[in-house]
């Protein structure tokens, strides 16, 4: 196979791989925003319950993060994401049919499994065809994935308020983006040649310890991966009960799409410029002060009934989540080295998942108490801000 050829196979593989991701991920966030609280609650949810509903999805990540890779290893990456492309196409039929919060619940657990696998298999993908370029490939794609991302709250909101709030008819335009998503992944093209891992050997289950021991003892990279936990604690917490808060201070279904939605058009038309900065001016600056961007406007949200003020801050939240998360998996990348960079991946996802399947729960709990709402939006904003300076002493120390 001439370059040329080898190039424009990439090409299709890697615009096939953006489309799925777009059409996933569109499908999956409009599933839970803003639909999933109003949908909780009409099934009776309230306090701690809806917090293990926001959990539920993100859990499986914690669980198959990493088996997932090192599976597409052994069977290839387009296999492996199809595995995930049924579960995109299937769950949200399963919506159709739930009566009570544990049902939702268990829906919720099945459906996070699409993303858990998906996620570091698609990056492992990119990488294996473009190890020259693989961060610009990567950034390119995650700026497809935010697109469906940033869409859904809108679309979401809308069919709320264009059906009177019907969550039949939301889930069944959500099944539709699903099955659309495995039918694109059936498109991607076959694999001529077995992935460079398992030519070169197929891994054990003592190496990948090894690898996760040595990731573990890596003081940079346990940080810097613990930092973006707590980002994703409070995305995961912030995209639900904000959504919540709203509602209960009278903001309407088609304004809750526009607040959570804002957001997310923050972080697709900012996050390739924050990761620029963070070429240019150093990755823990950029982390830092994304930190501290995000987490001071949280704790202005009990204080306003306002949806543009609501709105504002979300704005304000999604800057500061661009500049940490354009820079979190460069500066793992960079700390864990060359040959271990994939591993390291695989690393840093499972302990963000652990930090987004935590927040709602932890913050679902504090809901229950006498702090109420601010209790949860001061713990979220602080939260971020008391991570910035341990984080900014603990790596410059290590980097030195």
């Amino acid at each position: 196979m001439t370059v040329a050829t080898t190039a424009a196979a990439n090409r299709r593989f890697f615009y096939a791989l953006c489309a799925v991701g777009a059409l996933a991920i569109l499908s999956t966030t409009m599933s839970k925003n803003p639909v999933l609280p109003l949908f909780a609650k009409s099934l009776g949810a309230d306090g701690e319950v809806l917090g293990f509903i926001a959990a539920a999805s993100t859990i499986p990540g914690i669980l198959v993060s990493l088996p997932a890779g090192s599976l597409s290893d052994l069977l290839g990456r387009r296999k492996v994401i199809l595995i995930s492309g049924i579960v995109f196409a299937t769950a949200p039929l399963l919506y159709l049919f739930i009566q009570t919060p544990t049902q939702l619940i268990a829906v919720r657990f099945y459906h996070g499994f699409a993303t858990a696998i998906f996620g570091p298999v698609a990056n492992a993908a990119i990488v294996e065809h473009y190890p020259e370029r693989k961060a610009e490939r990567i950034s390119t794609f995650s700026s497809f994935t935010v697109v469906g991302r940033s869409l859904a709250p809108f679309l979401g909101g809308f069919i709320l308020y264009a059906t009177a709030t019907s969550f039949r008819s939301l889930y069944t335009v959500v099944a539709a983006a699903g099955v659309s998503a495995l039918l694109v992944m059936a498109l991607l093209p076959m694999e001529k040649t077995p992935s460079r891992v398992v030519a070169q050997s197929r891994p054990s289950g003592a190496q990948m310890g090894g690898q996760l021991m040595a990731l573990s003892r890596n003081r940079g990279v346990l940080v810097t991966s613990l930092t973006e936990a707590v980002q994703y604690l409070t995305y995961g917490s912030l995209e639900f009960f904000i959504v919540a808060y709203a509602g209960s201070v009278g903001i309407g279904v088609l304004e809750l799409g526009v607040i959570t939605g804002a957001q997310l058009v923050t972080v697709v038309f900012t996050k390739p410029l924050m990761g620029h900065l963070s070429d240019r001016y150093g990755r823990i600056r950029v982390i830092s002060l994304g930190l501290l961007a995000g987490g001071l406007p949280l704790l202005l949200i009990p204080f306003t009934r306002s949806f543009a003020v609501l709105a504002l801050i979300s704005i304000a939240y999604g800057l500061g989540f661009a500049l940490v998360t354009s820079s979190t998996p460069a500066l793992v990348s960079d700390l864990a080295g060359k040959e271990s960079s994939g591993a390291a991946m695989g690393f840093l996802s499972t302990i963000m998942d652990v930090g987004q399947a935590s927040g709602p729960i932890i913050t679902g709990f504090i809901l229950t108490t006498a702090l109420g709402y601010l209790g949860v939006f001061w713990f979220l904003g602080l939260s971020l801000i008391l991570m910035a300076p341990p984080f900014w002493a603990l790596i410059a120390s290590h980097t030195k």
